[in-house]
């Protein structure tokens, strides 16, 4: 071979090569796979829950107190009257 081959020509050769080979060991390779088992349910979140959770749980319940105390304030600054104790809302 006394040409020279275009690094271009090199390198479709080399990309061509390697989806061949791909394509091939894809095909050749045994499968025997198999539907797996679902894995046993884990405790519910609501009652363990990891710390970040139960973190963000008790900044959504301030805040809801917070927003609450701040309605009723208002209804009271606007009317000039408590509102009826409604009970708040309860922690999800």
């Amino acid at each position: 071979m006394s040409e020279d081959i275009s690094r271009r020509k090199a390198l479709s050769l080399l990309g061509l090569g390697a989806a061949l080979g791909f394509t091939l060991s894809a095909a050749l390779e045994p499968s025997e796979a198999e539907a797996q088992e679902a894995a046993p349910a884990a405790a519910p979140a609501a009652t363990t829950g990891t710390h970040g959770m139960n973190r963000r749980q008790s900044r959504r319940h301030g805040r809801h107190e917070r927003r609450h105390g701040r309605h009723e304030r208002r209804h009271e600054r606007r009317t000039g009257e408590k509102p009826a104790a409604a009970p708040a809302p309860a922690p999800q």
